[in-house]
Parts: C-alpha cells; sequence; structure tokens
C-alpha cells in the first residue's frame, strides 16, 4: 500500500505545486552537485535544510551507483520518504485496530492508503506530504493507553519533526497538547514536550549550522508568513469560503457517514478523538489565514480520514451478511479513490516534465528551450540532469524564445500542442517524440 503514491509520482513525474522541487529537490541537488535554482526561500533563510539534506544524501547514494537517469534518481529520492509513508500506515493500523478490532484496522488502512489525495500527495515532496506522515504516526502514539513514557517521546519526536518538515504544522502540537491537558493524560503530556524538545534542539543546531544562528529559518517564516503580512501581499488571499469546494470535492462520502455513527458512539461515552481536534482548529486556523491555497488542507483532510475510518470499519465488518460487507467495502475505496479526480484541481505536468527528461536522455543536448512554461513551473536543473543551460517562454516574440534560436547550443524544445511549431521548424527544429500534448524537438 505504501508503495503506490511512490510509484504514481515516480513513474507519472510532474509537480502538485512548484514547491515539490524547489523547496526539496532542487536545494537536495544543489547541495550534492553544487549548481541549480534556488528560490528567494533559500536566499532569506526562510527554510531549513532537513528535507533537503536528506534528499541530498539519497541522491549522492544514486550518483555512487552510478545512477544518472532523472527518472530513476528520483526512484532513489522517494526511498525515505516510502519508508515513512509505511510507517504512518502501520500507526493507522493500530489506530483504527483499538477501535474496530483487527479486520477493521486493515479496513481502515485501506480507507486510508487508496484514499485519492493521499494516493496523489503521499509520494510528493511537498513539506504537506511529509509533514502528514508525521502527524498520523504522531497521532496514534499519543492514543496509546499502554507504554505512556516511549509513546509520548514517540508522540512528541513525531510532532516536532512534522514542524521541521513543515511549519505550519505548529498548530497541530498546540491542538494535541490541549488536546492532552483536556484529557488529564499529564504524563503523556509531559514525555511528549520532552520528544518534541529533542527534536527542537535538533533544528536549532541545524539552523545554526546552516544559517549562523539557531532557529533562524522558524523565526525568519513567523515574520514573513504570520507577523508582517508579507505572505498575503505577495502570493493574494481570499475569503474563507476559497475552501468550501475543496473541502466538498475533497471530503469522501464514507467520511461523512461516520457522523451519524460518531453520534451513537458518543453515547457509549467516546472521547472526541485526537485526530479530529487535531483537523478541527488546525482548520478553523487556515479559515482565518489570509493566503489561502488548496494543498494547505491536505493535513486537516488526512486527520479527518484517520478520525472517520475506524467507525465506518467498524460499522462495514460488523455486518452479519458476507456480500453486505464486501459490497460496503468495495463501494467506500471506490468512492475515496475517486476524489484524486478533484483534489488537487489543477494539471500536475506529467507530460511536460517526463519531456522534460526525455530532452537529455538523447546523446548531445546542450541546450533546451521549455515553451508555455515558466521558470517555477519547470523542473529545475534536478530533472534536466546536466549543468546546461535552459530558458522558458511562451510567445516567439520572447526574448527567451529568440536567444534560443540564435543560439545553436539550443538544440532541445519542449512545447504544448505544437505551439511556436512553425517558427521552430524555421529554426531548423523537428519533432522527435510526443508526450501527451507535449512534443520534443530537436535540432543539429
Amino acid at each position: 500500500m505504501a508503495l503506490l503514491p511512490a510509484v504514481v509520482a515516480v513513474v507519472q513525474l510532474g509537480r502538485i505545486h512548484p514547491d515539490e522541487v524547489y523547496q526539496a529537490l532542487e536545494p537536495a541537488w544543489w547541495r550534492v552537485h553544487g549548481y541549480g535554482v534556488l528560490a528567494w526561500e533559500w536566499r532569506d533563510g526562510i527554510r531549513n535544510w532537513a528535507v533537503p539534506g536528506v534528499l541530498a544524501g539519497f541522491l549522492k547514494l544514486a550518483s555512487w551507483l552510478g545512477i544518472t537517469d532523472p527518472q530513476g534518481y528520483r526512484a532513489v529520492t522517494a526511498l525515505p520518504q516510502l519508508a515513512l509513508h509505511a510507517w504512518s500506515l502501520w500507526a493507522v493500523y493500530r489506530f483504527a485496530a483499538r477501535r474496530a478490532g483487527s479486520a477493521g484496522g486493515w479496513l481502515a488502512v485501506l480507507l486510508v492508503g487508496l484514499y485519492g489525495p493521499v494516493v496523489v500527495f503521499a509520494g510528493r515532496t511537498l513539506s504537506e506530504s511529509f509533514s502528514t506522515s508525521f502527524l498520523l504516526v504522531a497521532m496514534e502514539a499519543l492514543d496509546r493507553r499502554e507504554r505512556e513514557v516511549r509513546a509520548g517521546l514517540v508522540g512528541g519526536a513525531a510532532l516536532g519533526l512534522a514542524v521541521v518538515t513543515r511549519y505550519p504544522s505548529a498548530i497541530f502540537v498546540l491542538a494535541a497538547l490541549l488536546w492532552l491537558l483536556a484529557m488529564r493524560r499529564w504524563r503523556m503530556f509531559l514525555f511528549t514536550c520532552l520528544g518534541g524538545l529533542v527534536v527542537a534542539v535538533g533544528l536549532g543546531l541545524l539552523d545554526h549550522l546552516t544559517w549562523g544562528s539557531p532557529f533562524h529559518s522558524f523565526i525568519a517564516y513567523v515574520r514573513f508568513n504570520v507577523l508582517s503580512g508579507d505572505a498575503a501581499a505577495r502570493f493574494g488571499a481570499d475569503p474563507p469560503r476559497f475552501y468550501l469546494m475543496p473541502l466538498l470535492s475533497a471530503v469522501p462520502a464514507w467520511a461523512w457517514c461516520a457522523v451519524p455513527l460518531a453520534l451513537v458512539a458518543a453515547k457509549r461515552k467516546w472521547a472526541v478523538s485526537l485526530p479530529l481536534a487535531c483537523a478541527t482548529l488546525y482548520l478553523a486556523a487556515l479559515l482565518k489565514t489570509a493566503h489561502k491555497e488548496e494543498r494547505f488542507l491536505y493535513p486537516a483532510l488526512v486527520l479527518a480520514v484517520l478520525a472517520a475510518a475506524p467507525l465506518v470499519a467498524a460499522f462495514i465488518t460488523t455486518q452479519a451478511r458476507r456480500e453486505l460487507r464486501w459490497g460496503l467495502s468495495v463501494m467506500a475505496l471506490g468512492v475515496g479513490a475517486a476524489s484524486a479526480f478533484y483534489f488537487p484541481p489543477f494539471d500536475l505536468r506529467g507530460d511536460e516534465f517526463r519531456a522534460i527528461v526525455a530532452s537529455t536522455r538523447r546523446e548531445g543536448a546542450t541546450g533546451v528551450l521549455i515553451v508555455a512554461e515558466g521558470l517555477w513551473g519547470a523542473g529545475g536543473f534536478f530533472y534536466l540532469g546536466k549543468e546546461i543551460p535552459w530558458l522558458t517562454c511562451d510567445w516567439p516574440r520572447d526574448e527567451a524564445f529568440q536567444v534560443a534560436m540564435r543560439e545553436r547550443r539550443f538544440n532541445r524544445v519542449v512545447t504544448i500542442d505544437d505551439r511556436t511549431l512553425p517558427e521552430l521548424e524555421a529554426a531548423g527544429f523537428r519533432t522527435v517524440e510526443r508526450f501527451g500534448r507535449q512534443s520534443l524537438l530537436v535540432r543539429d
């Protein structure tokens, strides 16, 4: 089950958001090879080097193994995330099995693991993807009633790593600690704080070594995104209704069915679960935040699904008729998987990225022009795999297009729907391969 998102990400390529490339893969490439496109966050110190550092280690491993194909070393960089996702799914099983038994636990793993947004996001190098996997581990650990010292340390460390990989996940830490206090789980609260403190010390040391002062990236992030209002000014602000349609389209019908089941369970004095409490508080914070993006919802969606899965799984697995159990299971899994068609609601650029990778696989590539794409939409040097010049443009009148036509070192072009094809052919390019709507052109 954990393999599925990794295989989808590596085979499909593309990206959900530019951050998938320029906040993870490209900095890792720069770390290993000494060149690459570093976004402004890496100049201003608004990010920490934890995730790019780990990915850089696996990129170095790929280099030692002689893997030079971009899709090949992308697969190698998927290994740590694959392991993390497998850990999170095991946590889902343990969390659900406490409430729905072993059969219900395995069904819950299917419900969460085949949930459309999880299939799309969990293999992607987005901060939301890494952080959510750590949050699933934390939710299960803090839910335990046995061996609370170990559970608290694991849960606190997982919460800390969720924040290291994505700073807005600090809201989940606050929510989890408030939940523990409300449940009067003082011992768990204490060791959760201790586990998180260890990770915090590690983050402070990492920032000191890379940015020159402890917690430099966290402070810079809070200043930019929370205190100054610069994030909304630069990237735009939206009203709370921005999240209405993504929520309605991304939450599967079986999760809504958990609401009446939860009301029935409440009569048996079942407390509000930790993941539901965390998802609710985080969603409230998102609605109040000016800058909004659909991907920000992902952690809340997965935790809400985690809260709902045991209830639905218990209901299904306790049905007397086998045909009914199988029918309801297949229906729930199908509805959950279908959510992938609506969230995220934009083009992943899979064909374009596969064409970019193919552009440098052919011998003799010395320069690449990408038509109908901007700098932050392209795959960077990570997907080119070579230290060669590359440009992006929209139309023949653009300066980048004119430069690429004049300079013979630009001998590869990736374009969509044959845009600028007459001008490219006039400059000596010919189409050699197609990837859906994308075309790869070369010239001698």
